[in-house]
């Protein structure tokens, strides 16, 4: 079997697609009974979901009922003078773009995502903050919107819009290359090495699959991970910090994010 056999290579991507996001929102909506009313502009994905039962818990997040999908929740959280959505458990590539998809349709204007991330350049402080600036496309997702290449980047206005925002939170932030797996449980000590060698800052599970249906669409996304675990450390592993600070890490993402769409309109 050579390249031109294997199916995730050989999408046709010029092609529309025969199932949209828009044929499930507007099912969603006609089965709830629900108003055409578009959703916050500012969408985070928050990976763990932890964070998230806790805004829900002690009141400072509630949920949005126009957002019109059979698969998730969205709740909704002030920031500053404006809202933004928040949907848990967007885990792995697929699932991650499926809701993207959907916020696109619902009339969102820019997707965020906060992943947990494994780390892989030793020099990264844990816990510490990275902003991708493009990923290792070590996934299925993206090949179906984008052509075949190792890596796909973000835009770089809005990875400085997002590091500048959240420096101010008192951990470690840098931006750079992560490397997007689907299958956390397959990472071997070869390619941990590897990638390290080749400034890889970090592994997680979104960034390329997200970054690419960015580039395909339009549809301006960004990516942050929080690095709070590697396979050389185990103590105090998978320290996130308290969830004061998750909230702090929203709202300055969200309020970045803002920020960001107010230049890009000023550039239009």
């Amino acid at each position: 079997m050579d390249e031109h056999d294997i199916p995730l290579l050989h999408h046709p991507l010029s092609e529309p697609s025969a199932f949209t996001a828009d044929a499930l929102v507007d099912a969603v909506r006609s089965e709830r009974k629900l108003q055409v009313e578009a959703v916050p502009r500012v969408c985070v994905l928050e990976f763990d979901g932890d964070l998230t039962d806790w805004l829900v818990t002690t009141g400072r997040a509630k949920m949005c009922e126009r957002w019109a999908c059979f698969h998730t929740v969205m709740h909704i959280m002030d920031v500053g003078s404006d809202v933004c959505g928040i949907i848990a458990r967007t885990i792995g590539g697929p699932f991650t773009v499926l809701v993207a998809e959907q916020l696109r349709s619902s009339g969102a204007e820019l997707v965020l995502g906060l992943t947990s991330a494994g780390r892989v350049s030793p020099s990264l402080p844990l816990p510490s903050l990275v902003v991708v600036k493009d990923a290792i496309r070590d996934e299925g997702t993206s090949y179906h919107y984008l052509n075949p290449c190792n890596t796909v980047a973000a835009d770089p206005k809005l990875v400085t819009a997002l590091a500048d925002g959240i420096k101010p939170l008192g951990v470690s932030v840098s931006s750079g290359r992560v490397w997007t797996t689907d299958a956390p449980y397959r990472e071997t000590q070869r390619q941990l090495d590897r990638y390290a060698s080749e400034g890889v800052l970090a592994v997680e599970m979104q960034a390329a699959s997200l970054l690419a249906f960015s580039k395909a669409t339009g549809m301006p996304a960004g990516m942050v991970a929080l690095v709070s675990n590697a396979v050389d450390h185990t103590d105090n592993a998978f320290n996130k910090g308290p969830h004061e600070f998750g909230l702090r890490l929203i709202e300055t993402m969200c309020m970045a994010g803002m920020r960001y769409l107010a230049g890009r309109k000023l550039r239009s």
